[in-house]
């Protein structure tokens, strides 16, 4: 019985202390999505602009917080989309070269056609965005 006084109050204090905490964090925003190398780089470029704006305008206050917050949302899918792009260039790249230290002309064959058209869609989403 004395577990039940103990641990009752001390559960309901968690979760009302838990839920306080909860109230005190701005909601969460998924951002906009980035599908597409393409569309990480128009993310990047445009989102990159509102935030440096909203920077220069003098001293962060007020609903800026909110502004930058909401922002970053959307830079940081643009920027995991690019990361994974990289991470599959790579990968195909690595692949090419540990064919030519072994002499396997077939695992360049292999890994090759995907390599350029990644490397290839990168270096034109790169382009289209200055």
């Amino acid at each position: 019985m004395k577990f039940v006084f103990i641990v009752f109050p001390l559960a309901v204090w968690v979760l009302f202390a838990s839920q306080a905490s909860a109230d005190d964090r701005p909601g969460h925003f998924r951002g906009e999505p980035s599908a597409t190398l393409e569309e990480a780089f128009a993310n990047l470029e445009s989102y990159n602009a509102r935030l440096r704006d909203t920077l220069d305008s003098g001293e962060v206050q007020g609903d800026d917080f909110n502004q930058i917050h909401l922002l970053t949302y959307t830079l940081e899918n643009a920027l995991e989309r690019i990361e994974s792009e990289l991470e599959m260039l790579e990968e195909s790249l690595e692949e090419i070269h540990i064919g030519s230290e072994r002499g396997e002309p077939g695992r360049i064959d292999e890994n090759a056609a995907d390599y350029f058209s990644r490397a290839d869609s990168l270096l034109k989403a790169a382009g289209g965005a200055r």
